[in-house]
């Protein structure tokens, strides 16, 4: 998540300082699997990296990137779960979750309630769109997606009202799904997030699979790292935080233990040593960035262990939709 920045960068990346802080003296190989604006990878060079792989599904920032990327930089249009097939062997792993703001800001890319636009809400250039989902999953899948995703507890409603609604004309913009769901909750308080927040984030998860993504994300960073390589994740959403941690806490576990409710478990050689518990964002950096509000950042260092894996379940990770 990033936003607008003073010093002709096109966006500042959230929490940049505390990932170069903790990471320093910063050297060698890293990869930015969200590339977005470059904030980060820029970033990474100016702090001493040797060189920088962006991985990004969005055909945008690959665009962008022409005009600021130099022999240092090595472009590759992707998602980041695959990024362990582009590179082994990294110093360094940078992952920035969720929508950009340089994506929420595009109307036309159709994420946001607060401009209009054509619903799409796709990170790349693929597969469904938001329009797709909306205007042909059956009602049950739509509630599924809805409460799953989004923690919605009018999910019924909701998706029951959806349906109705398209059977009259299909849903072509932002603003004409968001003022259905908001006619199916209370209205909106002074301080209160819009009606149709959690609907949006729900959509949008399922069309660009964003809970797998992360779950085996997280699995190919550990595959992709040399001993002693940094992973730093930077989460905007309290269920992708929580994955993150259990992911940590998981892949850091020397086993043993036990107790009353739970047997021992095997020992093992811990995959990252955890650096500190998560780094929220100063106030400083909120009042320039209130969209940085929600962020975390979570490091932790690769250990010489052979990789393995860790399932969706273990993370806390709702369970995939099917259907979509």
């Amino acid at each position: 998540m990033t936003a607008p920045s003073e010093s002709g960068a096109p966006h500042v990346p959230v929490l940049l300082s505390a990932i170069l802080e903790t990471v320093a003296p910063v050297r060698g190989v890293w990869l930015d699997g969200t590339m977005g604006a470059g904030g980060y990878t820029r970033g990474l060079l100016e702090a001493g990296a040797d060189r920088v792989i962006g991985l990004d599904r969005d055909p945008t920032a690959h665009q962008m990137a022409r005009e600021w990327a130099d022999g240092r930089v090595e472009l590759v249009k992707t998602v980041f779960s695959r990024m362990d097939e582009v590179a082994r062997d990294l110093d360094g792993v940078v992952l920035d979750l969720g929508v950009s703001s340089m994506q929420l800001d595009q109307a036309e890319r159709g994420f946001s309630f607060m401009r209009d636009g054509p619903l799409d809400m796709r990170m790349g250039d693929d597969g469904p769109s938001a329009a797709d989902v909306v205007n042909t999953a059956p009602e049950a899948l739509l509630s599924d997606i809805l409460h799953r995703y989004g923690e919605e507890r009018a999910a019924r409603r909701i998706a029951r009202s959806i349906v109705r609604r398209r059977d009259e004309a299909p849903f072509e913009t932002t603003l004409d799904l968001a003022e259905t769901v908001a006619a199916n909750l209370p209205r909106q308080k002074p301080g209160q997030s819009h009606p149709a927040t959690r609907s949006f984030q729900a959509i949008r998860i399922a069309v660009n699979d964003e809970f797998g993504e992360l779950a085996r994300g997280l699995s190919a960073a550990e595959r992709a790292l040399a001993p002693g390589g940094w992973l730093a994740v930077v989460t905007f959403h309290s269920v992708e935080d929580r994955a993150v941690k259990r992911f940590l806490a998981d892949r850091s576990d020397a086993g043993g233990g036990g107790s009353r409710h739970a047997a021992p478990q095997p020992p093992r050689n811990p995959a990252f040593d955890v650096i500190h518990k998560a780094i929220a964002p100063s106030p400083e950096e909120v009042a320039n960035n209130p969209r940085a509000r929600s962020a975390r950042l979570r490091v932790a260092r690769r250990t010489d262990a052979p990789a393995g894996e860790v399932d969706r379940r273990t993370l806390g990770l709702p369970d995939p939709v099917e259907g979509i």
